[in-house]
C-alpha cells in the first residue's frame, strides 16, 4: 500500500515527497500532470533535484515511486478506468498537498482548490470504502484566518464565517477545510496550515522565487513603511515538510489541526534587517510606518502595468496584507509534538538572499541524463509497484 501526495512538483509537496523518501519505508502514489510518461519522470525529477542526485531518483522510480499521469481537476483525475482503481485500490493515506496560489485569480483557485480537492476527497471515500483509509492530511494554509491586526491566532478559532477573507486563495482553501471536515466525518484527518513559507534554513539554495523577491526588494529599500516592532511569522520549508511528513505517519496525533509557523517566536521587522545589516556590513532600513497607506497606493497603482515595475507591484499587491497584519499563528501545538521548534528566519535570510541576487532568481536545472530514456522498469518492480508494496 501507498501513501498518494498530491502537489509532488510544487515547492512544498517537493520537500514532503523528498522527506518521505529518505525518512520512510511507504511507496509514494504521485499525481503528474504529464502528456507522456517520459515528461511526467521529467517534471518530479526537476521539483526533487533539489534534494537529491539523479541515480537516487532513478532508484526510487524502480522500486517506491508510482506516478499517475493526470489532472487534479478532472473526473476521476482524467485517469484509465483501470488505472483510478489502481490508485482507489493501493492508496493506504492521503496527503493533499497541491493548490492553486494565484492570488489574483478567482478562477484558478475555485478549479485546483475547491474541484481538485473534491476530487481527493472523492477519491478518498472510495478508498475508504474499499480496504479503509488510514489517514487524510491536507495543507492548508493560516490565511484562513481572514483580515486580522494585532493578534495571535489559535488552531481552533483561527476560522471566522463572518470575518472577511484576504484573496481568493484564502477563501478557497478555507472551504477545501471545510469540505474535508464534512465529507470525511469518519476519516482521521490532519490539517496543517503553513505561514508565509520562506527558504530552506539548511541551505541557502531554492527554486521558488515569488515571495523571496518580495524579500529581496524590501531588504533593499532604505526606509520601510512597516512598524518596526510589528512581528512577521516566517516559517522554513523544511520545517512544514518535516512536521507534514512526520505527524501524518504518526498513529495517534495528539490534534486535528496544526499551525506550521514560528507562532510567538516570530521576528520583528527590525530583528530581521538588523541581522541582515550585520551580515552585509552596512546600516539598515529607517521605519516609517506613515508611509504604509500611501505605499498601499502606490503599489496597487502600479500593479498589473507592463514592465518589470509593474509586475513587482502586483508581486507586492498580493504580499503586502500578509506584512503588515503583525499578526502570528500559535505554533506550540506542532512544538510540543515535533520536540523542536523552526530555525528563525534571521538565522538563515542572508544567505537566501545572496543566493537569490547572484542567481538572479533562478535555479539552474540540471536536464535529464541524455542517455537515460524513460523509465522502464523490471516486470517484478513494475508488479510491485502495481500492487502498492
Amino acid at each position: 500500500m501507498a501513501i498518494l501526495l498530491t502537489g509532488s512538483t510544487g515547492y512544498i509537496g517537493a520537500h514532503i515527497a523528498s522527506n518521505l523518501l529518505a525518512g520512510h519505508s511507504e511507496p509514494l502514489n504521485l499525481l503528474v500532470r504529464a502528456r507522456s510518461e517520459q515528461e511526467a519522470q521529467e517534471r518530479l525529477w526537476r521539483s526533487l533535484q533539489l534534494h537529491l542526485e539523479f541515480a537516487l531518483f532513478e532508484e526510487y522510480l524502480n522500486s517506491r515511486v508510482n506516478i499517475f499521469r493526470g489532472d487534479l481537476t478532472d473526473a476521476h483525475f482524467g485517469l484509465a478506468d483501470d488505472d483510478y482503481t489502481r490508485l482507489v485500490h493501493t492508496t493506504d493515506s492521503i496527503i493533499h498537498c497541491a493548490a492553486s496560489l494565484n492570488r489574483k485569480s478567482e478562477k484558478s483557485c475555485l478549479n485546483v482548490n475547491l474541484r481538485g480537492t473534491l476530487e481527493v476527497i472523492q477519491l478518498a471515500t472510495r478508498a475508504r470504502d474499499h480496504h479503509g483509509l488510514r489517514r487524510f492530511s491536507h495543507v492548508s494554509t493560516v490565511a484562513v484566518a481572514g483580515q486580522r491586526l494585532d493578534e495571535v491566532v489559535q488552531e481552533d478559532t483561527a476560522i471566522d464565517w463572518n470575518r472577511s477573507d484576504y484573496d481568493p486563495y484564502a477563501r478557497t482553501k478555507k472551504f477545501c477545510e471545510h469540505m474535508v471536515r464534512q465529507l470525511l466525518p469518519d476519516v482521521q484527518r490532519t490539517i496543517f496550515r503553513p505561514s508565509i513559507v520562506l527558504g530552506d534554513s539548511r541551505r541557502p539554495e531554492t527554486n521558488q522565487f515569488d515571495m523571496v523577491r518580495a524579500f529581496v526588494f524590501l531588504a533593499g529599500l532604505p526606509a520601510l513603511p512597516f512598524r518596526p516592532t510589528a512581528r512577521i511569522d516566517i516559517v522554513p520549508v523544511d520545517f512544514v515538510a518535516d512536521a507534514v511528513a512526520t505527524l501524518h505517519q504518526k498513529e495517534r496525533p495528539a490534534h486535528e489541526i496544526y499551525h506550521l509557523s514560528s507562532g510567538t517566536d516570530s521576528e520583528t521587522f527590525v530583528e530581521l534587517t538588523d541581522a541582515l545589516s550585520k551580515a552585509q556590513g552596512k546600516r539598515g532600513p529607517v521605519f516609517a510606518p506613515s508611509l504604509e497607506g500611501p505605499s498601499s497606493k502606490m503599489v496597487n497603482a502600479l500593479a498589473g502595468r507592463a514592465g518589470k515595475i509593474g509586475g513587482l507591484a502586483t508581486l507586492m499587491k498580493v504580499f503586502l496584507p500578509y506584512l503588515v497584519w503583525n499578526t502570528v499563528f500559535d505554533n506550540s501545538r506542532v512544538v510540543e509534538e515535533m520536540g523542536r521548534r523552526p530555525a528563525p528566519f534571521s538565522q538563515y535570510c542572508f544567505p537566501l538572499l545572496k543566493f537569490s541576487r547572484e542567481n538572479n532568481f533562478l535555479y539552474k536545472y540540471r536536464n535529464w541524463p541524455p542517455e537515460t530514456s524513460a523509465h522502464n522498469a523490471s516486470p517484478e518492480a513494475s508488479a510491485a509497484r502495481d500492487s502498492g508494496r
